[in-house]
């Protein structure tokens, strides 16, 4: 199984001014963190796209080629690139340039997205928002399948006879997973074109998304797919710190960022015992010391039968401090007892 984290580069917010805290020095310090993942040997990290105030990363894949120039092994992805509002033709030559700079390192992580501001900046109609994704999606598999690309659509003035360039490694093909946050929808459409799956958890508790891991997989073998090749991920908050103080008091930083988002949602105030409750076995936090992590990660491994896990480590912006600690735990103390227990 692999081993990875990901980042939207959560803003910290100045409570007089009530400011985001600068993007810049976010920025500098997401590259030292994407670095030090590398350094201890994790497999994979990925960047979100985001156009907020309270997030530092709108173009993951810029980041991404910057982590690319001082990282050796770790795969760079995005989690995720929001397709619906993005030209295909600009995703795909950027991370086929993330690609050939990393030697054959890039994927791309493809979503509808949970926020919808890009849509409107972009100048597209919400009311289109699953005919985009189903054509985007489309025309960037042609691409990525494709040296010359005939496509066309209803959204977008067709593709005829073009070429794009520069084409990745591996015969122009970059790995691309679909992100999905439990739309049955979402699931047939990715065993249906036999990409791999990426199932964002984030809330209440992971058991209740066993019967879309079993679909993905049935739906998997329904298409004629080989079972060796199906790959399944999640995606979840993590957090680890070896202090159980510094555990405990990052209750608050995660509820600030949940309630941010949760006004605009509707959602009620985030209490402490949501938070223990997360934290429990059952529940989707993965927050606590090494090895409560690493077995609630096996737990998810023997729930699912996954085949990534990425850790969602920046919610609520966490000091620097912090952030290198919990990535120094994870690639050095967790992901050991990780594939040390999935060898057996």
């Amino acid at each position: 199984m692999e081993l990875g984290i990901g980042m939207f580069g959560d803003l910290a917010f100045d409570p007089q001014t009530r400011r985001p805290e600068n993007a810049g020095k976010k920025l500098q310090e997401i590259l030292e963190e994407i670095k030090l993942a590398d350094e201890v040997g994790l497999d994979v990290f990925g960047l979100g796209e985001h156009h907020r105030p309270d997030y530092a990363i709108s173009s993951p894949e810029i980041v991404l080629a910057a982590a690319a120039s001082i990282t050796k092994n770790i795969k760079l992805t995005s989690t995720v690139t929001v397709l619906s509002s993005a030209e295909p033709v600009k995703v795909y030559q950027d991370f086929s340039t993330i690609d050939l700079i990393s030697n054959g390192r890039a994927e791309i992580g493809v979503g509808r997205g949970s926020f919808i501001e890009s849509f409107p900046l972009f100048g597209y109609d919400l009311k289109d928002y699953d005919k985009l994704f189903e054509e985007k999606l489309d025309l960037l598999l042609n691409i990525n399948n494709n040296e010359i690309v005939n496509w066309k659509g209803t959204l977008r003035a067709p593709v005829i006879n073009q070429t794009v360039y520069p084409r990745a490694t591996n015969n122009g093909r970059l790995p691309i997973w679909i992100a999905v946050g439990g739309t049955p929808q979402s699931v047939v459409r990715a065993a249906k074109l036999g990409l791999p799956l990426m199932v964002a958890i984030i809330g209440g508790m992971p058991i209740q998304f066993q019967q879309l891991m079993d679909f993905y997989k049935q739906e998997w073998v329904r298409y004629g797919h080989d079972p060796k090749q199906l790959q399944l991920g999640i995606h979840s908050h993590t957090f680890v710190s070896d202090d159980a103080a510094v555990t405990d008091g990052y209750y608050f930083n995660y509820a600030a960022q949940m309630n941010r988002i949760g006004r605009e949602r509707g959602w009620g105030p985030y209490s402490k015992e949501q938070y223990n409750g997360g934290r429990s076995k059952e529940g989707a936090l993965f927050i606590g010391d090494p090895n409560e992590v690493a077995d609630k990660i096996l737990y998810m491994h023997e729930l699912f039968g996954i085949t990534r896990f990425i850790a969602h480590m920046d919610v609520g912006a966490p000091t620097h401090e912090q952030m290198m600690k919990s990535v120094e735990l994870f690639g050095t103390k967790v992901a050991p007892v990780v594939r040390k227990a999935l060898e057996r």
